[in-house]
């Protein structure tokens, strides 16, 4: 898979999850210390994320991080 299919499918469920969650960019970038803008980029597939912040936003949508790799 390619990187950019990569960033695509994962900026895709994090956006799924958050919106299942009821949550703004906003709120979860709040909930996982991480700029609002950030998380625009991830969503977007702007940005490569580190495996901290993957864990940080695992842990603001109560999943695993597994959950953000596997669709629904």
């Amino acid at each position: 898979m390619s990187k950019e299919k990569i960033l695509k499918s994962f900026g895709e469920r994090v956006r799924e999850l958050r919106k299942k969650n009821g949550l703004s960019q906003d709120e979860l970038s709040f909930k996982a210390n991480l700029h609002r803008t950030y998380i625009g980029m991830i969503e977007r597939a702007e940005k490569n994320i580190t495996l901290i912040n993957i864990e940080k936003i695992a842990a603001a949508l109560n999943v695993t991080i597994k959950d953000l790799f596997n669709g629904s």
